[in-house]
């Protein structure tokens, strides 16, 4: 069907150009060409794969706020006697390299966060999007895993130390809070990204990301919901480059 260009789609790779009322050329434009033009033409939203890896890399510290203190335990239902109720994790920030482009989801690939100690274990998964994750109840007691969380709403419900609950496909970034119906005190995140480069910092807030496409970049620490400080950068091949947060 031509447009008001006088393009006429015969396939992905092929397009007429027409001459007036004319005959019509069949011109056979490269792949590449093919998509950008129907990319133009028609606003077709492209989902590409993850660039490959090259050689560069980033490093460096980022520097966490305090956290506020964590609520204290107070379970809907009494704790088991001897059950100890393990501290939060440290703070931790998510630096993480925004891809240019929107990625094709991470299928296939898996991770955990489990309930070990009457906590979240991990409190904070980043993760990238399309990742399954797993919920383990590690305790000698019930728990419960539930989100109102805009990206993923769900209730795996209550279920014993024996009990595999459903494992979740988390395919819309954004941040997904985490409660237990029964242990009020519970807390946990799962950020979903839309990139495979990232990493959770250690409990000193330092960080490395290996394996970094070259070009120029927007590397991000993520804090909190209303934290994200940001760094552009120029990565070369088989350099490291340094950059610290704030």
């Amino acid at each position: 069907m031509a447009n008001a260009r006088g393009w006429t789609t015969r396939s992905s790779d092929e397009r007429e150009i027409g001459r007036g009322t004319g005959a019509m050329e069949h011109r056979s434009l490269p792949a590449p060409v093919a998509r950008l033009c129907a990319l133009t033409l028609f606003g077709t939203l492209a989902v590409f794969p993850a660039p490959a890896r090259g050689a560069a890399a980033v490093e460096g510290t980022v520097t966490l706020p305090e956290r506020p203190p964590p609520p204290a335990p107070n379970p809907r239902y009494q704790v088991k006697t001897g059950a100890v109720i393990g501290p939060p994790d440290p703070p931790a920030a998510v630096v993480f390299l925004e891809s240019p482009v929107r990625l094709a989801s991470a299928k296939g690939q898996t991770a955990e966060i489990a309930q070990h100690h009457y906590q979240f274990a991990p409190d904070l998964l980043p993760i990238e999007r399309g990742t399954i994750v797993a919920f383990p109840n590690l305790d000698d007691e019930y728990h419960s895993v539930f989100s109102y969380s805009k990206p993923k709403r769900f209730d795996l419900g209550r279920y014993r130390k024996d009990e595999l609950p459903a494992e979740l496909v988390f395919d819309q970034v954004g941040l997904v809070r985490l409660y237990c119906e029964i242990h009020d005190h519970m807390r946990g995140q799962i950020l979903v990204l839309d990139t495979p480069y990232f990493q959770k910092t250690a409990g000193d807030g330092r960080y490395r990301l290996d394996g970094l496409p070259t070009g120029h970049h927007v590397l991000k620490a993520w804090i909190d919901e209303a934290t994200v400080w940001e760094h552009a950068v120029d990565l070369v091949d088989g350099q490291t480059l340094r950059v610290d947060f704030p």
